[in-house]
């Protein structure tokens, strides 16, 4: 083969749709870089986990049984002597994760598609009234130590009677697009600004340090997540499913649960994979909400991290390690519907 041919044969794609071989080469290359640059990270949070303490101060120690004797007593630290706190931790963060996103799965996917099909108009001022009665609920609770109970109930009645009266003095409506944008402001403000009203609301209602208070905060928090990517995958079914299945006679409910949700199944795994993630990782309101019961894998690993001898390298690595665990298997679960819930919409027309 001449040398002209060789150059080719190697800069040029043997056949529509393949690359050439020198572009199969670069792409690899640098593939497999990434592939490394991404994993070494897990790789040295794996190798820690097996290290000695001196392994871990004295130096950057990479291969095992080479540079450095692997051991278990960070294993064991965790597993045997402070297994209660440990299973404790893990039990509630898996209990709490997925309690906290199947509701705000369930409730922000009805919501998206209540947002997508149905069309809104509801009045301004009625809004401004029930949020001035929801905040006199709360300062009457909080402060002059108003039963809750009678508290709402006094509201209810109040939004009951006087909401259509009020209603009338102002006629400025809102649309679909404008509640969405409020939905998702609420994930725009910083939890730090609410996290002091949560915890005084559920003192006031003695559930500090359980687990319903924190699955509500969590679903709460997570919903305009759960709204917002649920109605763009809602919007890219076509409606004309829904039109022929009511001419059929079947209910929103029914074309909701029969057509929309195993049409959306790619969304929702993806948005299910995102908000498990959110919930397990979350620090902020897991510290002020638990103390000891409803304590969750974020919160005893900075325990572990403000200890008397400092930070524990290897003890810390290994509760990580079973803190990744359950998010790969799921992504590794729901990975052919990620695929397709990302795909969905970046063609149009």
């Amino acid at each position: 083969m001449t040398k002209p041919a060789a150059r080719r044969s190697l800069f040029e794609p043997p056949d529509i749709g393949q690359m050439a071989t020198a572009t199969k080469i670069v792409l690899y290359t640098v593939l497999l870089a990434w592939s490394a640059f991404v994993l070494f990270p897990i790789y040295w949070l794996i190798i820690t986990s097996f290290k000695t303490i001196a392994a871990v101060n004295q130096g950057p120690y990479f291969l095992p049984w080479i540079d450095f004797e692997p051991s278990l007593h960070a294993w064991k630290e965790l597993f045997v002597n402070d297994y209660r706190d440990t299973f404790r931790a893990y039990f509630n963060s898996i209990v709490i994760s997925l309690s906290a996103t199947a509701l705000a799965i369930l409730v922000g996917s009805m919501a998206a598609y209540a947002l997508s099909r149905v069309k809104f108009a509801p009045n301004l001022i009625t809004i401004l009234y029930f949020v001035g009665l929801l905040a006199l609920t709360g300062v009457a609770v909080g402060i002059y130590d108003v039963d809750w109970r009678v508290a709402a109930a006094t509201a209810i009645a109040l939004f009951f009677f006087l909401a259509r009266a009020i209603g009338r003095l102002y006629q400025l409506r809102l649309q679909n697009g404008d509640i969405l944008f409020w939905i998702i402001s609420q994930r725009i403000l910083a939890p730090i600004v609410v996290v002091v009203p949560i915890y005084m609301m559920f003192q006031s209602v003695r559930l500090l340090d359980t687990h319903l208070a924190i699955i509500l905060t969590y679903t709460v928090i997570n919903l305009p997540v759960v709204v917002w990517l649920m109605y763009d995958f809602f919007n890219s079914i076509p409606r004309d499913l829904e039109e022929s299945a009511q001419l059929d006679g079947a209910t929103m409910i029914g074309i909701f649960r029969e057509i929309i949700l195993p049409l959306s199944r790619a969304g929702l795994a993806a948005t299910t994979l995102l908000v498990v993630i959110l919930c397990w990782n979350e620090y902020l309101l897991a510290l002020f909400l638990s103390t000891n019961k409803a304590q969750t894998m974020p919160i005893l690993v900075a325990a572990m991290n403000a200890g008397e001898r400092g930070i524990l390298w290897w003890t810390m690595s290994a509760v990580i390690m079973i803190m990744i665990i359950p998010v790969v298997i799921m992504a590794i679960l729901l990975q052919k519907y990620i695929a397709k819930g990302i795909l969905v919409g970046a063609v149009k027309g």
